[in-house]
């Protein structure tokens, strides 16, 4: 099954300090399909390993998606215009690109699950494509151990 993944994580999963990072390793190598990782993801990503952890952990990061470890997706002019129109639907929520990437991407690969720790957004956010999103690793802790 196709995981879309969020910026707090992939920062988690590389600091071996943080609390949660057994949690999220977990996630990941339990996981058989595709980790899809949205383009706005890797640049805050990116930046918050390289801030928070140091600039080793951001050129790990760099050389797995290089090695494949993640789909990284762009979004088309389509999808923008969808990031558009749901950044109108929850104005009050004032989600930010990298989050409504996520909401665009899952409704392209058809899936509602998504490796995150916001579930402000997320739990009020309805996906494109009808029902809620799955959040991982909150929602599915028996499938991902």
């Amino acid at each position: 099954m196709t995981l879309i993944l969020d910026t707090a994580p992939l920062v988690t999963f590389s600091d071996v300090r943080d609390p949660r990072n057994q949690e999220v390793r977990t996630v990941l190598h339990a996981e058989r399909g595709p980790l899809i990782l949205p383009a706005p993801i890797t640049a805050e990503t990116d930046y918050f390993l390289a801030t928070r952890i140091g600039p080793d952990s951001a050129r790990r990061f760099l050389a797995d998606i290089a090695r494949g470890v993640f789909q990284v997706e762009c979004l088309d002019a389509a999808e923008y215009q969808l990031v558009h129109e749901v950044s109108l639907r929850y104005a009050d929520l004032a989600p930010g690109l990298a989050d409504l990437s996520i909401v665009a991407l899952a409704a392209r690969f058809r899936t509602l699950r998504i490796l995150t720790f916001d579930h402000r957004h997320f739990r009020t956010i309805r996906p494109m494509q009808g029902g809620s999103f799955v959040l991982l690793p909150a929602d599915e802790p028996a499938a991902s151990g």
